[in-house]
């Protein structure tokens, strides 16, 4: 290979780049990222940047030494990819060919019908996005986040912390009852009601009101919450649509082996928009976490450079934390399929506990607060179980 092209300045696409020097390829290597920034890390974005606590510069992930011998092409989507010339389109009109290519592309927010153009509604994704919504918190006054989920309960958390009323309201009847299950996600969203954040679930937002700028959300009870501010969190969908005709297979994002191949031979795909096989379960995974992103482009581009020949190894379960109202949230495996969970150690009332999930009396994920120890040492259970 003489040129590669990394579709995505992401942390996935980061680690890939780190992935091909450090496996030996010492080609032309181009980084295309249609924001204009360099790699950062997004985690902080809910939580200490956007409580002020952390700079832009905490969030570089490049250190000051490294030389990675990459060529950035920033604030520039990529608009299409031609099979047969092995050509990236891009926006500004240009094409790159190349001969291997890796698709971190990542995942973009969802976004509320009929909230375009309305001053005060934010979703959090980007820096830029960060920048906005920390602007206006810090302004006070009363918000709303619309979605229990992570984002959203780090928003709650760290505005509630800035003096903010809040209120999160959940279409579900239980917030986080798809990563953690419906009893444990009780417990995780009670933190809200314990610091008095109001939580309202099982309704469904209808819309919002307001002329320039967004005064209430209205549910479809028929109540409506006033709101100074609005936070968006209902997920996100992977960003994939600009590979539509190029012969790439997708299915809730980029369709890959365990290895991270795709349908396009000398393509492979990580991160976010990735839809990776998972042998233990039998299925494909999108995995949205920072480890992903972090430790799949080392097998990714283990098999990008060596044409496929590659025995992908047992993945690792999927981790993700989460800090919330001092709370340190730390999740590893697969709560879908287990069949009993039970508490280890600690209380569920005092939020200071390490909850086991089990199918068939096999460990399949583990659920720490505020038990990091203890939850260090159930974490690598699972990952020795599946080598």
């Amino acid at each position: 290979m003489r040129t590669v092209a990394v579709v995505g300045a992401s942390l996935a696409g980061l680690s890939a780049v780190r992935a091909l020097r450090k496996q030996g390829y010492d080609g032309r290597l181009v980084v295309i990222g249609d924001e204009p920034h360099r790699p950062y890390d997004r985690p902080p974005l809910s939580k200490e940047f956007l409580a002020g606590t952390l700079g832009e510069t905490d969030l570089v992930l490049e250190t000051e030494d490294e030389d990675l011998g990459a060529e950035w092409l920033l604030g520039i989507r990529a608009t299409g990819l031609d099979r047969a010339e092995r050509a990236i389109r891009l926006a500004d009109g240009r094409e790159l060919k190349a001969d291997g290519i890796v698709l971190a592309t990542g995942a973009a927010a969802r976004s509320l019908p009929g909230s375009e153009g309305l001053a005060g509604v934010h979703t959090l994704r980007t820096l830029d996005d960060a920048r906005a919504l920390r602007d206006e918190l810090a302004a006070g006054g009363s918000l709303v986040v619309i979605g229990g989920g992570f984002i959203g309960a780090e928003v709650a958390s760290t505005a509630y912390a800035l003096g903010l009323e809040v209120t999160v309201i959940e279409a579900a009847p239980t917030p986080l009852a798809g990563p953690l299950g419906a009893e444990m996600g009780t417990v995780v969203s009670g933190l809200h009601t314990d610091h008095g954040v109001r939580l309202l679930c099982g309704v469904g937002v209808k819309g919002l009101s307001g002329g320039s700028r967004v005064d209430a959300v209205l549910l479809e009870d028929g109540r409506s919450i006033p709101a100074d501010i609005v936070v968006v969190g209902v997920g996100a969908r992977p960003c994939v649509d600009w590979l539509d005709g190029s012969g790439i297979e997708l299915d809730n994002g980029v369709k890959c082996g365990a290895d991270g191949r795709t349908s396009l031979a000398s393509v492979v795909a990580v991160g976010d928009c990735a839809n990776w096989y998972d042998p233990r379960a039998g299925a494909h995974r999108r995995v949205e976490h920072w480890t992903g992103a972090r430790e799949r482009p080392d097998a990714a581009i283990a098999t990008l450079l060596a044409g496929g020949a590659v025995e992908p190894g047992m993945p690792k379960p999927p981790y993700f934390w989460s800090d919330q109202y001092g709370v340190k949230i730390q999740f590893a495996g697969h709560a879908a399929g287990a069949d009993t969970v039970t508490v280890e150690e600690g209380a569920t009332g005092d939020r200071n506990v390490l909850a086991v999930y089990r199918r068939a009396g096999t460990p399949v994920a583990v659920l720490g607060m505020n038990q990091p120890r203890l939850f260090t040492r159930w974490r690598k259970q699972l990952a020795a179980a599946t080598v």
